[in-house]
């Protein structure tokens, strides 16, 4: 999985495989999913990431100081 996060712009994208992208639906006004062939989700979009409590977020690697 591949995290970008877009401070400028509080846009948050989660790419989760390189499959193509065949659909896209919104599931709020600001969640955005892509979907492959198969169904899998592709990608997650999220705008204004801060401002509705996705970032900051844990990716569950915890590392030492």
């Amino acid at each position: 999985m591949k995290t970008t996060y877009y401070p400028q712009d509080d846009i948050l994208e989660m790419r989760f495989n390189d499959k193509p992208i065949v659909r896209e639906a919104s599931q709020d006004w600001n969640i955005n999913v892509s979907y492959a062939a198969d169904g899998s989700i592709v990608e997650m979009v999220i705008l204004d990431a801060v401002k509705c409590g996705f970032m900051p977020f844990e990716s569950g690697e915890r590392k030492a100081a």
